[in-house]
């Protein structure tokens, strides 16, 4: 029995295609055709852009920003924290 191999496409593949089916350039049969992937796929596709602009602009994008700056600040505290007990303890035991 022969196993088909998914195919992964780039983001950049995606949005051109979302962005063709948004546009409604031509049909999902005809951007099928074009681009080499089934018109399910393409739809799913479009969906997933349509979802992203609203996030986009409902200001989620820019709380998550926020939320991994706090991330980021949390995890430099904590280097900072085993890099001076390591030299504490390196000088403790005479390393």
């Amino acid at each position: 029995m022969k196993r088909s191999k998914r195919n992964r496409y780039s983001a950049e593949f995606k949005a051109k295609v979302a962005m063709a089916a948004i546009r409604e350039e031509a049909t999902l049969s005809e951007l099928s055709s074009r681009f080499g992937v089934h018109p399910n796929l393409i739809t799913k596709w479009k969906r997933q852009a349509a979802d992203g602009l609203v996030e986009l602009f409902s200001g989620k994008n820019a709380r998550h920003e926020g939320d991994q700056e706090a991330r980021l600040k949390e995890l430099h505290a904590k280097i900072g924290e085993l890099t001076i007990e390591r030299d504490f303890l390196s000088k403790a035991f005479g390393r």
